[in-house]
């Protein structure tokens, strides 16, 4: 699939493309006109619930971070003007229980993808996800560029590792190498195992009366909690700049744990959750983050980013899918309709052929 002067458009790689801010940024790329390719790895089981919408205007690509060779083949094949890496094992508690896998996907990923990008094209443009957990002990309020860094688990010291990889290859090779510090961001499609859609599963489940109870670790943690939908166009305005940076996203509120249980119960009716919620040692992390706060306005000085949708919003919206998702799953579950062709059948192809 070579380039040619009749082909214009740009292109763009993204890794991790199935996840929540994979499927996001896809969506917006293709908006923009671009040619989207995606890098997953082959599973026997891969999870494309996200992207299954677009199912018909993305491009897979088999590749894994664990693989360079994998990565240069990738490159070559997609000829990216831009790549997007969002890839990782993203999940805080699980590094604690597999500290060297998450180093491999998380830190070493970075540098097996930058040196493939190195090797094929040096002229790509790079995005890197970084991390506001890589502040971890804070050492100011609210966080900037220019905040030291102290990681308190193995994800966040993973992601400080690519973070500063990706600074070097700008400063040595002079790659439009960009890092974006992203502050917590949440949508209808965060995984299941992150405690705002776990809250808000557990939400619709009890409002559907499938179960009475769910278990936390510590309702006190405060984060800066934004929309995905959001923060992707932040990610690209990034790569649009003239010159490469690092860049601080966040809406620069913050809210406990208990805030956003508040919040998910209210939309449900239920004022006091007290008795739906039950605080379990186990999902205490070794080492805590008590509070992050981002102050963004580098990105909305240079970017002109700004945050469209509110913390109230945001669980609102969470909720009300997930009442929508359980309901639907139910149904199909007496029907015989597996999720899965539920998906297939909102597709744009399929809408189109039933039309």
């Amino acid at each position: 699939m070579a380039r040619t002067k009749s082909t214009p458009q740009k292109r763009a790689l993204v890794t991790g493309i199935t996840g929540q801010d994979g499927s996001y940024l896809a969506e917006l790329l293709l908006d923009k006109g671009y040619q989207v390719f995606g890098l997953v790895r082959r599973l026997s089981s891969s999870n494309h619930t996200n992207i299954s919408h677009l199912a018909d205007r993305v491009t897979l690509l088999d590749g894994d971070l664990l693989d360079k060779t994998s990565l240069i083949a990738a490159v070559r094949r997609a000829e990216p003007d831009e790549v997007y890496n969002l890839a990782a094992q993203s999940h805080v508690k699980v590094s604690f229980d597999q500290p060297i896998l998450t180093a491999e996907f998380t830190g070493l990923g970075v540098l097996r993808l930058l040196e493939a990008i190195r090797e094929v094209n040096p002229k790509i443009r790079f995005y890197q996800a970084s991390s506001s957990e890589m502040f971890g002990q804070v050492q100011e309020e609210p966080q900037t560029e220019l905040t030291r860094f102290w990681p308190r688990s193995p994800y966040a010291v993973s992601k400080v590792f690519g973070h500063y990889l990706t600074v070097n290859y700008r400063e040595s090779y002079g790659l439009h190498a960009s890092a974006g510090i992203l502050f917590n961001h949440e949508s209808p499609r965060r995984g299941l195992d992150f405690v705002t859609r776990k809250i808000t599963d557990a939400v619709a489940r009890i409002h559907h009366g499938l179960q009475d109870e769910v278990r936390l670790g510590n309702l006190d943690a405060r984060r800066d909690w934004g929309y995905a939908g959001d923060y992707v166009r932040a990610m690209w305005l990034m790569l649009q700049q003239d010159e490469p940076g690092d860049y601080v996203v966040a809406t620069g509120e913050t809210h406990s744990v208990r805030e956003f249980l508040d919040a998910a119960f209210g939309v449900i009716g239920v004022t006091d959750w007290t008795k739906h919620v039950v605080v379990d040692p186990a999902f205490f992390r070794p080492a805590e983050v008590h509070v992050l706060t981002g102050d963004a306005s580098k990105a909305k000085r240079l970017l002109g980013w700004e945050p469209t949708v509110t913390f109230p919003e945001l669980v609102q919206m969470m909720v009300r899918a997930d009442i929508e998702r359980v309901e639907l799953e139910q149904l199909n579950a007496q029907n015989g309709v597996t999720l899965a062709k539920l998906n297939a059948l909102r597709s744009p192809t399929a809408q189109a052929q039933l039309g």
